[in-house]
């Protein structure tokens, strides 16, 4: 029995009337009201009153009507709802606070919401987060012409002018936070920081009776309104990720749990969504989503299953009747990503059950026919899918831009599976927002990019990093001109003001805390900032707007916005760790990042790694004159490699990305002769890998009957590097000379060529042609700086150096703030002026950055766009940026050259190679060769005798082959036996024994290190801590 919205007079009242005299013959009186309340609004000349079963509100006048809720009443109010909202209304007349707790979704919100609506009261939202500090729930401090002052903010703001405070996720926020709300929830009382004190309405007009409101205000005393409520929304915490609730602050709540909805109004919901649909196809699909949320599933360790999410997938499934429902589940719920092997397995049993394992037998979309306005909705395309051998066309939301027909675009080759994924992609955004899992290199931006540029969407790239906090998603402080504070709102708000598709690029690595903000913008696409701007849903600010009768910039000058229809968002992620623990307890690095929170936020698409055959097709179109042959061995090892289930020849899958080895194909298309085990070993830097890994590598190689050449070949070979008439020779390969404008800044340093350099350096200068970006990574101390000053010296290209450490953040590397006569002045940091002018930028240590900050050179490299943090943005293509404020134009002669060292011990940095090393092409450098080394140390030490020079290259090249094993843990360089030839330069009467003794007295305290280099020393004949105990006679 539906209760509805009833007001006395319309037909719908005197149909419920008849219906309650004929029932209440059958139920009996008693029967009847317990069974239902109704929800009645009465209007009358003193004011409406409101009526939840035989419970009554009086409405009272909103003084801010733009915030109180709108549309959030569903047009049939089911009997589950209509009981929640009769005890808000109990506890409301009580004057009590509540918190609504229960399951992630949308379902606690929409209830508090409707209630608010009902009331007609103003709502104060605020998202907590873990970056959320009492300043955001208290008073911010602003600057105005030159004087600071605090501005009320939403707890502070409810309590004075009488609205609800709607608190969502208090298990987000960071201990000992919230408790500054105590005083506020038990007595209405709180300290501000102007020195102002608020008091509960009773004790205020007691005090009015014998003092003035003068007086009052003299001694700051302020108004708490009796019409102040708390309605706190959140998970129950040892079920879900999050911070327990504090005993204290729990015990000022009344609780309430909002479970899902019971499954019989959940039903009638579904059957009306989705009137094409066979009836018990709905009701299996329910049972399923029912089972999976049970406590039986949890007890197994699987997630719930997202049941909000049934009523957007059943549009799908109406326009779509032929949709397998285990596709459908798997959108909804991707247990194949998230789950082992036995998950699976119970959750393909239950798909049995209830008989929803279809997937074999019906047919998916396999591809997109075309693609056109729709001619009388604004901002709408219509697409027509192939289905099997049946066309179906439906309205999906579209961007501004011209539409693009499939298969139109130049440079996205269009393979039988990621046009299938293109088209399912379509049906998911006929109703929700998306996210595209997918391993690193297999094609998910270039996915994104032909999507939205069918739809005619712009997109609006946002590289999401590990400690990235609320604000920068929403909103960002700073200074105006004359040295006020401001808010400027991130890319995020603008997409969704502006209608873009909004790419939320690694939504696996940022902190699910961080996230939560953004909930409600997906669920129900509004949004509160830091500023107090409200962003509402497309039809709720209209219908508001008609309400009040205001016009747009009567809702702008209250700091309403709509968010425009066509905004979407396109989330994409690395697959979660499957197996990996989700309780908060374990804060490793394989975190399951797809929990049952982010389940309910988007329709999930698995980008699964090309069929060889279609991989093939793809490098042929890309790179037109790759030498077939050479691309077939290519693919042959990379599909072994990743079909195999050794997890060490996977990990080196990883570094075969399909984006690696195109760019291993554009090279092999240049220069045809090169060798494919040459290429191979540098992809995967197969010369720091551990031995295991790296003998893995050789055999998969060897199978796949890819030889590595013999060494004298090279040696043999002249590498000479030449100036001529503006262009650089080295060995085989020339480049014209840079003209450059800053000379300064062009590196000049002193080396000495040696053959090994040589190789490396015709090598980076293939790939420099190639318009690659670098990464050099080498052991401490082999010349990787030198190499690159080198290198950019006899190219004639300026550079400029960045150097990272711990603590440089995605902030450094983008700008230096500095204050000026009071106001914050950005200045551009190397990387940006590099962009800007077309250096060469040199980026030093990046492996001692942590990895979340080092990513968001990611976009920099693959999409040429950053974004910086003063608001300006980076973009590589001129006519992009024609029109737009605050952009700055990639030169085209940028690049980037960074300089690592190899991962692994001793070495204490990150995994830069990890992280990052697909998007570079990667060059290892190692020490010199014996005779190359010697020539080179001749040169720095002219005088020093040839025995002498000899003993150490034999030494030390002993010493780094024992590295190499693993006998010793520090890889003697070069860089130290240059400085020993140096002393012996200078110094030419000091004995060789007390001269090396500079490298290796930091090892005068590990004895086993100690016998081991002594006997190593000894063996070359350089008598190093001889005691009288070594001494061994010579027999006669």
């Amino acid at each position: 029995m539906h209760s509805q919205i009833l007001c006395s007079g319309t037909a719908a009242a005197v149909a419920a009337r008849r219906l309650r005299s004929i029932l209440g013959a059958v139920l009996g009186r008693d029967g009847w009201m317990w069974r239902t309340h109704e929800v009645k609004l009465l209007n009358t000349a003193s004011g409406g009153t409101v009526t939840i079963g035989e419970i009554t509100y009086k409405l009272k006048t909103p003084r801010n009507p733009e915030l109180v809720p709108v549309k959030h009443i569903s047009d049939s109010l089911s009997q589950t709802v209509a009981q929640h909202l009769r005890w808000i209304m109990q506890k409301d007349l009580l004057g009590q606070d509540v918190f609504l707790i229960g399951p992630p979704g949308p379902l606690r919100r929409s209830i508090a919401m409707q209630y608010l609506e009902l009331t007609k009261r103003e709502v104060e939202y605020v998202a907590l987060s873990r970056d959320t500090t009492e300043t955001d729930l208290k008073q911010r401090r602003e600057i105005r012409s030159g004087t600071a002052f605090y501005i009320d903010q939403c707890a502070v703001r409810a309590a004075t002018q009488g609205r609800v405070l709607v608190l969502e996720g208090l298990e987000k926020a960071e201990r000992n936070v919230l408790p500054v709300l105590n005083n506020l929830l038990e007595n209405r009382e709180m300290q501000l920081e102007d020195g102002r004190f608020l008091m509960s309405s009773e004790r205020y007009d007691k005090l009015l009776l014998e003092h003035t409101k003068e007086e009052l205000d003299s001694w700051k005393i302020v108004r708490v309104s009796e019409d102040f409520r708390v309605i706190a929304l959140g998970l129950p915490v040892p079920k879900y990720k999050g911070n327990p609730l504090d005993p204290p602050l729990r015990s000022r709540f009344q609780a309430r749990d909002i479970y899902y909805l019971p499954f019989k109004d959940q039903l009638e919901l579904l059957y009306t969504a989705g009137p094409n649909i066979a009836a018990e196809r709905v009701s299996q699909l329910l049972s399923l989503a029912t089972t999976l949320c049970s406590q039986e599933s949890s007890n197994l360790g699987l997630p719930d299953f997202p049941v909000d999410n049934l009523l957007p997938a059943l549009h799908v499934l109406n326009a779509f009747p032929m949709l397998s429902s285990q596709q459908l589940v798997q959108r909804l719920y991707p247990y194949n990503s998230i789950l082992g092997k036995e998950g699976c397995t119970a959750v393909e049993g239950v798909l049995s059950r209830f008989e929803l394992l279809d997937g074999r037998r019906q047919q998916t979309p396999s591809a997109i026919l075309s693609v056109s306005k729709t001619r009388d909705v604004e901002g709408h395309a219509d697409v027509t899918l192939r289905v099997t051998d049946k066309d179906v066309t439906f309205q999906v939301p579209a961007g501004i831009k011209e539409l693009r027909q499939p298969n139109s675009s130049p440079t996205f080759i269009s393979t039988p599976s990621h046009s299938q994924l293109i088209a399912e992609m379509m049906q998911s955004h006929m109703i929700k927002d998306i996210c595209l899992i997918g391993a690193k290199g297999c094609g998910k931006s270039v996915i994104a990019k032909e999507f939205a540029e069918m739809l005619g969407y712009s997109i609006e790239p946002v590289m999401l990093y590990q400690d990235m906090t609320a604000r920068d998603l929403l909103q960002q402080r700073y200074t105006l001109p004359n040295g006020d504070t401001a808010w400027r709102p991130s890319p995020l708000v603008t997409a969704a003001i502006e209608g873009k598709l909004l790419l939320l690029d690694g939504i696996h690595r940022v902190n699910l805390g961080t996230l939560a903000v953004l909930s409600r913008l997906l669920h129900d696409r509004e949004l509160d900032l830091y500023d107090g701007t409200k962003l509402l849903r497309w039809d709720r600010y209209q219908t508001l707007k008609e309400q009040l009768q205001f016009s747009d910039q009567q809702m702008q000058e209250r700091s309403v916005f709509p968010i425009h229809p066509s905004f979407r968002v396109l989330a994409l992620a690395e697959p979660p760790v499957v197996g990996a623990s989700t309780s908060s307890s374990s804060n490793n690095r394989g975190q399951q990042w797809l929990g049952p929170e982010l389940l309910t936020m988007f329709l999930y698409h698995t980008v699964t790694p090309l069929a060889k055959a279609e991989e093939m097709g793809l490098i042929q179109g890309l790179t037109a004159n790759v030498p077939k042959e050479a691309a077939e061995q290519l693919l042959h090892l990379s599909h072994t490699l990743r079909k195999t289930n050794d997890p060490t020849a996977q990990s080196l899958a990883s570094s075969l990305s399909t984006r690696q080895l195109l760019r291993i194909c554009r090279r092999l298309a240049q220069y045809p002769e090169e060798n494919i085990a040459h290429a191979v070993n540098k992809a995967c830097l197969a010369r720091f890998l551990p031995s295991l890994a790296r003998a893995s590598l050789e055999k998969s190689l060897a199978n796949c009957s890819i030889q590595d050449p013999p060494d004298h070949a090279e040696n043999t070979r002249d590498f000479s590097c030449m100036v001529k008439d503006g262009v650089l020779t080295i060995g085989n390969v020339s480049a014209p000379i840079y003209k450059a404008n800053e000379k300064m800044k062009v590196p000049d340093v002193l080396f000495y060529d040696n053959p090994q350099h040589m190789m490396v350096m015709e090598d980076m200068l293939k790939d420099f042609l190639l318009g690659e970006h670098l990464l050099l990574v080498g052991n401490q101390g082999v010349g990787k700086n030198k190499i690159v000053d080198r290198f950019l010296h006899l190219l004639n290209r300026p550079r400029e150096y960045l150097q990272l450490h711990r603590d440089t953040t995605v902030q450094t590397l983008t700008l230096q703030p500095s204050v000026r006569d009071g106001i914050i002045m950005y200045e551009d940091s190397p990387l940006v002026k590099a962009v800007k002018m077309g250096h060469i930028l040199v980026i030093d240590e990046a492996d001692k950055a942590p990895t979340n900050v080092t990513c968001i050179l990611k976009t920099l490299v693959e999409s040429g766009e950053m974004i910086l943090a003063d608001g300006r943005r980076i973009i590589s293509d001129p006519h992009e940026a024609k029109g737009r404020p605050n952009t700055v134009v990639m030169h085209p002669d940028f690049r980037m050259l960074v300089l690592a060292n190899r991962p692994g011990f001793p070495f204490l940095g990150n995994d830069f190679f990890g992280a990052l090393g697909d998007i570079f092409s990667c060059h290892a450098v190692d020490n010199p060769k014996p005779q190359a080394e010697l020539a080179m140390l001749k040169q720095y030490g002219p005088n020093v005798p040839d025995s002498t020079l000899q003993k150490l290259v034999a030494a030390f090249g002993e010493l780094r082959s024992m590295a190499d094993q693993g006998t010793i843990t520090y890889p003697y360089s070069t860089r130290e036996v240059v400085n020993i030839v140096k002393h012996l330069q200078k110094f030419p009467d000091e004995g060789l024994a007390n001269v090396v003794r500079n490298v290796f007295d930091f090892d005068s305290y590990n004895k086993d290190m100690r016998e081991v280099l002594i006997e190593a020393l000894h063996k070359h004949g350089i008598p190093i801590g001889a005691k009288p105990s070594s001494v061994k006679l010579a027999k006669e």
